[in-house]
């Protein structure tokens, strides 16, 4: 790893560690009540000495978020590769979809509850919900920012329509498809907690509730902390995955700094 990258991850580490003794100091100084904002060593220790009760609550919403997204990734492309090649499809079917989006998601979870009655379901289908969207956009963006001249140059040369979406269109889509993955993954984890507050009786969401419920903020907290390293392994995931798919359209660091 060049030497510039290893400072910078160092930085960022230095910083994160900071902030966590920042909010110990200023916890300790002030005196702030454990009711209003634990010290992150109090939250710690909660998360240490529940986990194996919180356990099977992280895998139910890890498991149940993943469906969601799994779903919502595969919708996402349909859709937006329909949008992105066909004009009369994002005439109709974009403004639905922007209508939709516009709903708060919390409205439509009693919708799901009444549907398919409290549980899982409606948490992977608000999961669906929210993060779809953000693949659609930036799958027909990609799609539609193909240049016009290079089609040409394809059909001249014999290439059919799919030929040109699958050769030239997705590839060329990758970079969005997988920032649009980035943003989607977060969106999903609050889809899932949303829904387990309200219709669930597991999960990290449904936890969080009886936490807030029973005054037990370092345990609220720990929920919000477990939440927060599902979702930042996710996206490194996803970013370490973009890295070697997408190389290609990403500047090296080295190279930049060296400009």
């Amino acid at each position: 790893m060049p030497r510039p990258e290893i400072r910078q991850k160092l930085a960022s580490a230095g910083l994160i560690v900071l902030f966590f003794v920042g909010w110990e100091v200023f916890c300790v100084v002030s005196g702030m009540s454990d009711l209003i904002l634990p010290r992150p060593s109090q939250v710690f220790v909660t998360l240490v000495q529940r986990l194996p009760v919180l356990w099977p609550h992280i895998v139910q919403t890890l498991v149940t978020t993943m469906i969601g997204f799994i779903l919502g990734v595969a919708l996402g492309i349909l859709l937006g590769a329909l949008i992105g090649v066909s004009k009369t499809a994002y005439d109709t079917v974009y403004p639905l979809l922007i209508g939709f989006s516009s709903i708060p998601k919390v409205a439509v979870v009693p919708i799901f509850v009444l549907w398919f009655g409290s549980g899982t379901v409606p948490a992977v289908l608000t999961a669906l919900a929210i993060c779809f969207f953000p693949i659609v956009v930036n799958i027909a963006t990609g799609l539609a920012t193909t240049e016009p001249e290079l089609e040409d140059v394809l059909k001249a040369l014999g290439a059919s329509k799919f030929d040109i979406l699958w050769n030239v269109g997705l590839p060329r889509t990758m970079p969005f498809f997988f920032a649009s993955l980035k943003v989607a993954i977060t969106y999903a984890f609050v889809g899932t907690v949303l829904a387990e507050t309200v219709a669930s009786n597991r999960g990290i969401g449904n936890v969080m509730m009886s936490a807030s419920s029973n005054f037990n903020v370092p345990l609220l907290f720990a929920g919000l902390f477990i939440l927060a390293a599902l979702g930042v392994a996710l996206y490194v995931a996803f970013s370490l995955i973009e890295a070697r798919v997408t190389g290609w359209a990403t500047r090296r660091n080295d190279l930049a700094a060296a400009a």
